[in-house]
C-alpha cells in the first residue's frame, strides 16, 4: 500500500504494521470524528475519499481538503495533541485503516525514519494551506475553481479519450465548500468553462478537455 507512513519501511514491517491496524467499511455521509473532539487515532485510506471541514459558528462550512486512497489524516493529534481541528466525513464509499496513538508511538521508536515522512506529510498539508489561504486574498472565483479542479485531475484523475475525467464525488455545494465561495458563483464559473468548450460537467465527475487553459486561467 502506497502511504507516507509505510514509505520508509521494508515490506515485512510494513505489512506487520498493517496487520495491526483496524480496517473499517466506510459509507458516505458517515463522519468519522468531529471538529473539537479529542484526538487518539490516525487514518489510512485504503478506497473511498474523505473530506475534512470546518464550521464557523453561523453554520457555513469550508473543506480543507478531499483526501484518497494512500492518504492519511488525523496525525496532527500525534505531534500536537489536543481536540480535533476538522470533521472527517466520508464522501465515497471505501475502507479506511485506524491506528492508535500508542501503537503508532511506539512503531515511530522502532521505525524512526517513518517521523520523516509524516512530518513531510504534514509539511505538504500545511502548505496546501497556505496556498488556499493566498487564493482567496489573490485569486478570484473562477480562478480558484479552475486550480481545484487541476488539483482534484492530479489524484483523482483518470485518462480517457476526450481528456482527463475527474470523479471527484462532490455534490455542488461541497465543491463551493471547497473553492471557498456560493455555489451560484461556483456554477457559474463552470458553466463560462463548459460553454468555452473547457470542461463538460457528468454529475458527481467532470471531464477536462483543455488543460492548458485551465492552468493559464488558474494562475
Amino acid at each position: 500500500m502506497s502511504a507516507p507512513l509505510f514509505a520508509s519501511m521494508d515490506p515485512e514491517a510494513s505489512s506487520a504494521l498493517i496487520a495491526s491496524m483496524t480496517p473499517v467499511e466506510v459509507s458516505r455521509g458517515e463522519v468519522l470524528f468531529h471538529e473539537g473532539e479529542p484526538g487518539d487515532r490516525l487514518y489510512v485510506i485504503r478506497s473511498g475519499k474523505i473530506k475534512l471541514g470546518r464550521r464557523s459558528n453561523d453554520g457555513r462550512e469550508n473543506l480543507l481538503a478531499i483526501l484518497g486512497p494512500g492518504e492519511m489524516f488525523g496525525e496532527l493529534s500525534l505531534f500536537d495533541p489536543g481536540p480535533r481541528t476538522a470533521t472527517a466525513t466520508v464522501v465515497a464509499d471505501g475502507a479506511i485503516l485506524e491506528l492508535g496513538h500508542l501503537e503508532l508511538i511506539a512503531w515511530l521508536e522502532a521505525n524512526p525514519k517513518v517521523s520523516k515522512h509524516l512530518l513531510g506529510a504534514l509539511a505538504r498539508r500545511l502548505r496546501r494551506t497556505n496556498e488556499a489561504l493566498a487564493d482567496l486574498v489573490f485569486s478570484d472565483v473562477p480562478g480558484r475553481v479552475a486550480k481545484a479542479l487541476l488539483d482534484l485531475s492530479t489524484r483523482f484523475g483518470e485518462t480517457v479519450d476526450e481528456g482527463i475525467r475527474v470523479a471527484h464525488d462532490l455534490t455542488q455545494e461541497e465543491l463551493a465548500q471547497l473553492v471557498g465561495a456560493s455555489r451560484e458563483t461556483v456554477n457559474k464559473a463552470l458553466a463560462d468553462f463548459a460553454a468555452r468548450g473547457w470542461v463538460r460537467r457528468e454529475g458527481r465527475a467532470i471531464v477536462l478537455f483543455d488543460v492548458d487553459r485551465l492552468e493559464r486561467r488558474a494562475r
